[in-house]
């Protein structure tokens, strides 16, 4: 008799507003057996949310589900609703600008079915990627010392951060936030200004992350080329920079002046040299090949679901650990040639403390940026109450992963012959084409990013579309102009400024300003004053933040 005075509709208090996007409402002690479906929103734009959100059908289903799962107790299964009459679920997918994008499985059941294990690995997959080539220069940029004592601090504070986007759904009392993300607070926080907000600066972070992208992938495929090339028609070819002698060469790309020849090489071999030629006028690192690029990648941004690139997500794993084999291999061979300079330079090493420090602070913000998915990624680990600590073991892991490979790449570049100002931006740059196993690594890289590109268009796309129409694909006209958009921007910075460590530093200070510094801090802030919880300490703690923040963005134009 108990079940049947229960009431078929359970009343939740509060505004409409509050009970998140999908306007959906489960009690929570049959929230684990009744399984929500998602409805989609036809506009969350509009601060008002008088608008309808859900189509009349979608919200009769709702109600009908609910009402005849009423009837019958929470472990009674009977009449819970079948999976063929639920709505597919929209595609999720996490990433990091720089790292690894790939779809998530949502959780059905309410809770996650990855162990600490896999939750660690996830994060750790996610947040590595192509920065990870940039950390040797801006090692170089901070000075030695430096350099590495930043990669600890700047570890430390964006894990701090991302403690707080984790713990920010949490402190909203009297709302239902289990289906929020970080742009969903910044939303209940800040009103429509909150909600733009972190779209425009998750657009930052996305459109720059393509376009460092666009700029690697003409790189690697430009050195690909031409190592085919000469080794097809037996083409003996050096690099004109200066470099070491041996099989283990290493070159100095820059000590050829500041606008060398694009292939950089010369023939000395008795083939035929028109040829040759011919194909170096074709094949350009920054005059034609990332044109080549657009016939491959523009078509496969329209495609309305880039599901099938999801599942190559591996690659990244494997480009990674290949890295590191790849920087064991050639210090091992190398040798280590370190000295402590410790503020003056002389001509083959520079000082273990540099004014240039903040170029790195801009590369390590966007490196250990994860603030954007990382609820989502932890709401897939079976075991809740070890969050915290399976995040603070994927960032150890990832920091120590960046500090082996830029320690090792810095300390065994060889210096003397070369100054260690000789470190690329991309350090496979200070690797000739024709080395092997720097040409394994540019493929494996090439093809991950090849696979991550479309990802990371369609996360652009249903971000900044949906936003705006309503809908990720309001017609082929509107999604070929944003692509086009977006490729365009690639090209033209693959043409005039090919520099990664600049692009990553930029974008990276600029979207970390929002995700990582000002709205974490900003919300633990407000949520304690609005408790009556707020201290003198826990304020200029968190104020101290932003202002470090601020200063990150602004010393990029500085320096």
């Amino acid at each position: 008799m108990e079940e049947d005075t229960k009431p078929l509709l359970i009343p939740v208090g509060g505004d409409e507003s509050n009970y998140g996007i999908m306007n959906i409402q489960f009690s929570p002690e049959d929230f684990k057996c009744k399984r929500p479906f998602h409805v989609e929103p036809t506009n969350i734009v509009s601060a008002s949310d008088d608008m309808q959100r859900v189509s009349d059908e979608a919200s009769a289903m709702n109600k009908r589900i609910h009402y005849y799962s009423r009837l019958t107790s929470p472990s009674d299964k009977a009449l819970v609703a079948p999976d063929h009459v639920l709505p597919a679920p929209d595609e999720i997918y996490v990433y990091s600008p720089l790292g690894t994008a790939f779809k998530v499985d949502s959780c059905t059941d309410g809770y996650g079915k990855n162990s600490s294990i896999v939750t660690i690995f996830v994060i750790w997959n996610t947040m590595m990627g192509t920065s990870i080539l940039s950390i040797p220069w801006g090692i170089k940029q901070a000075g030695f010392t430096s350099g590495v004592i930043l990669i600890v601090l700047m570890g430390i504070l964006t894990l701090y951060c991302c403690y707080r986007v984790v713990k920010s759904r949490k402190m909203i009392p009297l709302t239902d936030t289990s289906n929020w993300e970080f742009p969903d607070v910044c939303k209940y926080y800040f009103g429509s200004f909150g909600q733009w907000s972190s779209l425009l600066f998750s657009m930052v972070s996305l459109v720059g992350a393509m376009v460092v992208y666009w700029v690697l992938m003409s790189n690697f495929l430009f050195n690909t080329g031409k190592f085919i090339y000469n080794f097809v028609h037996d083409i003996n070819v050096t690099d004109i920079v200066p470099g070491t002698n041996g099989s283990n060469k290493v070159i100095c790309p820059n000590a050829a002046g500041d606008h060398p020849p694009q292939n950089r090489s010369v023939m000395f071999s008795s083939g035929n040299s028109t040829g040759f030629q011919l194909f170096e006028e074709w094949w350009s690192k920054s005059q034609t090949v990332p044109f080549y690029l657009i016939a491959v990648l523009l078509p496969l941004l329209n495609l309305k679901s880039p599901s099938f690139f999801a599942k190559f997500n591996v690659l990244g794993t494997v480009s990674v650990i290949y890295l590191v084999l790849l920087v064991t291999v050639k210090a091992a061979h190398l040798g280590i040639h370190l000295e402590f300079n410790w503020f003056t330079e002389n001509e083959f090493f520079v000082p273990e403390f540099r004014v240039l420090f903040p170029q790195l602070t801009g590369v390590l913000t966007l490196a250990f940026f994860i603030h954007n998915c990382v609820i989502t990624l932890l709401q897939n680990n079976k075991n809740q109450e070890n969050n915290v600590r399976d995040l603070s073991i994927a960032y150890f892991l990832v920091g120590l992963t960046y500090l082996y490979v830029g320690v090792i790449i810095f300390a065994s570049f060889p210096s003397p012959p070369l100054s260690k100002e000789c470190i690329e931006q991309n350090f496979l740059d200070n690797f000739p084409s024709n080395d092997i196993m720097s040409f394994i690594a540019r493929i494996f890289l090439l093809f991950q990013m090849i696979t991550v590109y479309p990802l990371l268009g369609y996360l652009a796309r249903v971000q900044l579309l949906r936003q705006v129409f309503g809908t990720a694909y309001p017609s082929v006209f509107h999604v070929l102009a944003l692509n086009i958009a977006i490729v365009g921007a690639g090209v033209a910075m693959a043409r005039f400024y090919p520099n990664i460590g600049g692009i990553i530093r930029y974008s990276g200070a600029t979207c970390g300003l929002a995700f990582v510094f000002v709205y974490p801090s900003l919300i633990y802030v407000i949520s304690l004053h609005r408790a009556g919880q707020l201290t003198w300490p826990a304020l200029i703690i968190h104020v101290f933040i932003i202002l470090l923040g601020l200063a990150n963005l602004i010393a990029q134009f500085l320096l």
